[in-house]
């Protein structure tokens, strides 16, 4: 009963305390699973609330939005520093990646740092080679172990207490975002009746919708990255390169050119290589909403051309 107890209560404290059972900490708790699960059933709603172009292009606005968070702040930012921002435009984007529902930047973080320390290792939580394809994708993100925020490994991190805030009650964003858009949906039915919308259909294709693919496609790095594609570099892990999987997140799939140097805030090593993620900050570091974008070296890049003549 207490570990119910306190399943429920990370709902809405992700850092509620309770010891580690080692003898579960490996299996995933349903109970705090329950959300997970819940927004994937509610996707099955859309047959209810019906379509619109609006509310398609929300949905499609709101994932590249939040993709973008996700891979350019979370990932290359509080994940590796590859380039400097303000305190303000940090918490900006922590907010905003916050609202993917893949927990808050803290632990996004200190999970990505170690998954590089000790990839395709049996102490990376999310190896395919070591776990599966479905444990890689999704059920190491379930488990108590790694629900877990390792604090050693961010210690640049964890002295801004906005950001801890933000981890902390995880679920506040998203909770804000998806009653935000059920409220503009109720105010442009009577506002805007041309656009054929309404507050459920906004929920459903705004938030529920574009939550789950932003699930799926940030998954498919861990399960599918370091199995399918190709590897302009031996590095000491299995991962690729892969165009798809680049193209649905953002310059993310060019992995096995990130694991050779992931310092880097971009992936995307040869001009076709098409880095979203890095279009982005390089057009917020012209108007200096970023700066100190570290650049793959010049050696490397001409080593990414010889290898790929």
């Amino acid at each position: 009963m207490a570990s119910r107890i306190g399943s429920l209560r990370r709902w809405v404290d992700s850092q509620a305390d309770e010891p580690l059972d080692e003898a579960r900490a490996d299996r995933i708790d349903w109970l705090r699973a329950l959300p997970f699960i819940a927004l994937h059933v509610a996707c099955l709603a859309v047959f209810w609330v019906g379509a619109s172009w609006f509310a398609a292009g929300i949905a499609l606005a709101l994932y590249a939005l939040r993709m973008f968070a996700l891979t350019g702040f979370y990932h290359r930012y509080f994940s590796h520093r590859a380039f400097k921002t303000s305190r303000a435009l940090q918490f900006v984007f922590a907010a905003i990646g916050a609202t993917c529902v893949q927990r808050g930047p803290l632990w996004w973080a200190a999970h990505h740092r170690n998954h590089h320390r000790h990839t395709d290792t049996g102490r990376d939580p999310h190896s395919p080679a070591q776990h599966g394809f479905w444990w890689s994708h999704t059920g190491w993100f379930l488990t108590p172990r790694n629900f877990r925020t390792d604090w050693e490994v961010i210690p640049d991190l964890r002295r801004f207490g906005e950001l801890r805030f933000i981890d902390r009650f995880d679920i506040v964003m998203p909770v804000l975002l998806a009653l935000g858009l059920y409220l503009l949906g109720d105010w442009l039915a009577d506002a805007a009746p041309a656009l054929h919308t309404n507050g459920p259909q906004l929920l459903v294709w705004g938030f529920v919708l574009s939550t789950v693919a932003l699930f799926h496609a940030t998954f498919t790095i861990n399960s599918l990255a370091h199995r399918f594609g190709s590897r302009r570099f031996d590095t000491r892990d299995d991962s690729r390169n892969n165009w798809l999987l680049a193209l649905i997140t953002f310059g993310e799939g060019w992995h096995n050119n990130h694991h050779f140097f992931p310092g880097s805030a971009r992936q995307g090593m040869r001009w076709w290589e098409y880095d979203v993620t890095w279009y982005g900050l390089k057009a917020m570091s012209w108007v200096g909403l970023v700066w100190d974008l570290k650049p793959m070296p010049a050696m490397l890049t001409r080593r990414a051309q010889r290898v790929a003549r």
